[in-house]
């Protein structure tokens, strides 16, 4: 979305002049840029519903950070119906307080507008959460919720970094401007959240612009006369009459939110440039009377715009990427989970657990294989849970969390987008990537921040065919690493190339294009240790919390398949497969499957087997681009559906077989000797 940027005329509310205006619909404001004249409304809902408040604001204003400062972290983390972008909920002062996706400004271009604009169309109360150190930019939201006619509250926010940076700002002024109240606080810290909480008690509806009550006014005639006409209007049962047709979404209609209009049964309006050139306009006016001082650029500035540009922040992008994988490869993946996996749980929980059921079952039993087995239920649903994916998420999360509140992730983001455009993504699909080579059930997950199904989809692919997990890398540098420097090379090529391939078919094959990426650089800061922990133990419950059940059920199902013979007579039935086509051992089609059930089982199940080295190239390359583990297509079912999971299964199945095939015939006909 393109936000007009250009020199203001004054409206009336800014000159403080009062337009008149012939009388206008029950619940829309004059036709005037002046405040409306009905009594400020209360947080009050019909009987027997919750009042609904919301926080709205750019992306990168501090609106998380206030969300979790007002409801303790005591959220309900949740898909918005029909999208698979995660909203939070929480309460306070009595009532539901949500938190919408950060948004430049209120529409149906992504599916963070849709979710933003119908939980703004809802609220009793919005508090606009601004940032005081970007206020021109932050202002177009801004008026557009005041044009929306919603009872609102401005949080000033970050006005610490605002006082460090030496902007001044006129509270008074602003308030004065827009109508509503404005309170100055620091999230982070809790500052001025006494006083949010009173000025959210008497929420106020702001100043309209004469423009936007002016288009507003026309969309409700236009409807009525529809209405006369036809002698209905779309959806009754929501609306029951063009008169009683809420001030914002008459708004949008007329700003042509095309999904609005289908919703009403008219056309979209087409008051849109008009209405943004505007208010655009009367931002930059209001910035120009309520900043008082320039900031001044202090290191993190400075820094920030370095780690932007290419020259410096590739570089720099490197050596993050290195420490990312450092951290988490080495000192998790390896020192931690060796010992939270391989001994806390291989050799202590479960042997207990063992031990205490054979006290009730058998070890024959059928019931005792399901639940102490190789693959019980608490044995190694639990293992696998917390003693490798709880070490793996938390790390990866916590590193997140670094990088998001230090403001450097955006950089990466921007320094990726180029790149990742080529494959019919954007730089947003720099974080699902990054954490997939951590765990690609976690990363599944954070598909949902890319904009678009399709970018969803194309990320989903890569994710579930060329990005290994690190405990399955573990095991690969274990076994291509002796071969030698070229063979390490070789192999990264491989799985680089099928990356590139896979992500520029299906941007070739499936319709769009990737979305725009609308980025704010904020500045680079130390972050709170406090709130990094705080949010990286709020994500790690909510992973665990929607990836166990699913979990267990895929362990559940491959028990049940072990000691029915099921998985047996699968291993025996690509036994030719893997010997004819990929001149592997046969032997190996038990590592093939048993990578079906966790990845890094595939990957030890090829370590142990007596192969030569080029057998192990082909076997490395093969079972990394296979089908990812079950927990992973479970999840994958769950976001993307029977089709698309079914379609990406058999895709990888397909280019796994036929790459380890071609590699291994490649490698003969160049007569390479591996050592």
């Amino acid at each position: 979305m393109v936000l007009p940027k250009e020199t203001a005329t004054v409206s009336a509310a800014e000159t403080g002049k009062k337009s008149t205006s012939a009388a206008v619909p029950a619940g829309v404001a004059p036709a005037s840029a002046t405040k409306s004249t009905t009594s400020p409304p209360t947080i009050t809902s019909a009987p027997g519903s919750t009042r609904l408040i919301a926080l709205a604001g750019n992306p990168n204003c501090g609106k998380s950070a206030l969300f979790n400062r007002l409801t303790g972290l005591y959220v309900n983390v949740s898909n918005f119906p029909g999208t698979t972008v995660d909203i939070s909920k929480g309460s306070w002062l009595g009532a539901e307080l949500i938190d919408t996706p950060g948004v430049y400004g209120v529409g149906s271009y992504s599916d963070e507008e849709r979710i933003a604009r119908d939980s703004l169309l809802q609220a009793d109360v919005v508090i606009n959460v601004v940032n005081a150190t970007t206020l021109e930019r932050d202002l177009f939201l801004t008026l557009q919720l005041l044009d929306m006619g919603v009872p609102m509250v401005i949080a000033l926010n970050m006005m610490d970094e605002a006082e460090h940076l030496g902007i001044k700002l006129d509270i008074p002024m602003l308030a004065h401007l827009t109508g509503v109240p404005v309170v100055p606080i620091v999230a982070i810290a809790g500052r001025g959240i006494d006083e949010l909480t009173k000025a959210v008690a008497s929420p106020k509806i702001g100043i309209s612009d004469a423009q936007a009550i002016k288009a507003v006014q026309e969309e409700r005639r236009r409807l009525a006369a529809e209405a006369q006409e036809t002698g209905r209007i779309a959806d009754p049962g929501r609306i029951a009459d063009p008169g009683r047709i809420s001030q914002g979404m008459l708004l949008l209609l007329a700003e042509g939110d095309e999904e609005i209009a289908q919703r009403l049964g008219v056309p979209p309006g087409e008051h849109r440039e008009l209405i943004y050139t505007q208010r655009r306009r009367r931002a930059d006016r209001l910035a120009a009377k309520v900043i008082k001082g320039g900031g001044e650029q202090k290191l993190g500035q400075i820094l920030g715009e370095w780690t932007a540009r290419p020259i410096v922040g590739i570089p720099v992008l490197l050596l993050v990427l290195w420490g990312l994988y450092w951290f988490i490869g080495v000192v998790v993946a390896q020192i931690v989970v060796e010992y939270t996996e391989g001994i806390l749980f291989t050799e202590y929980y479960e042997p207990f657990v063992r031990q205490l059921m054979a006290t009730f079952l058998s070890a024959e039993n059928f019931v005792y294989k399901l639940l102490a087995g190789e693959f019980g239920l608490l044995t190694m649903t639990v293992t696998y849970l917390f003693g490798l994916l709880l070490p793996l998420v938390a790390g990866f999360y916590l590193v997140l969390s670094i990088m998001e509140d230090s403001g450097y992730l955006p950089r990466v983001a921007l320094l990726t987008d180029k790149i990742l455009n080529r494959l019919g993504l954007n730089g947003r699909a720099v974080i699902p990537m990054i954490l997939g080579l951590g765990c690609v059930t976690m990363a599944t997950f954070t598909t949902r921040v890319l904009a678009s199904k399709r970018e969803r989809t194309i990320a989903l692919a890569l994710l579930g065919i060329a990005i290994p997990c690190s405990a399955q890398l573990g095991v690969i540098a274990v076994l291509v690493t002796p071969l030698g420097l070229a063979a390490v090379a070789f192999y990264v090529a491989i799985i680089l190339l099928i990356y590139g391939l896979i992500g520029v078919t299906l941007n070739r094959m499936l319709p769009g294009r990737s979305s725009d990426l609308l980025l704010d650089l904020p500045p680079l800061r130390l972050p709170q240790p406090a709130n990094i922990l705080k949010k990286t133990a709020s994500r790690v419950s909510a992973f665990l919390a929607e990836a166990a059940p699913i979990f267990a059920v895929g362990v559940l199902l491959v028990a049940v398949l072990q000691e029915t013979g099921i998985l047996e007579a699968i291993q025996r039935a690509v036994g030719p497969l893997t010997a004819g086509w990929l001149q592997l051992p046969p032997e190996s089609a038990q590592a093939f499957v048993m990578g079906l059930v966790r990845r890094d089982f595939g990957a030890a199940g090829l370590y142990s087997l007596a192969m030569t080295a080029h057998q192990k190239l082909v076997a490395s390359i093969t079972i990394t681009l296979f089908v990812p583990c079950i927990a992973s297509m479970l999840v994958l079912f769950k976001e993307r559906g029977v089709r698309d999971a079914l379609a990406i299964f058999l895709g990888s199945i397909f280019v796994a077989i036929g790459t380890g095939g071609l590699v291994s015939r490649l490698i003969y006909l160049i007569g390479w000797n591996l050592p």
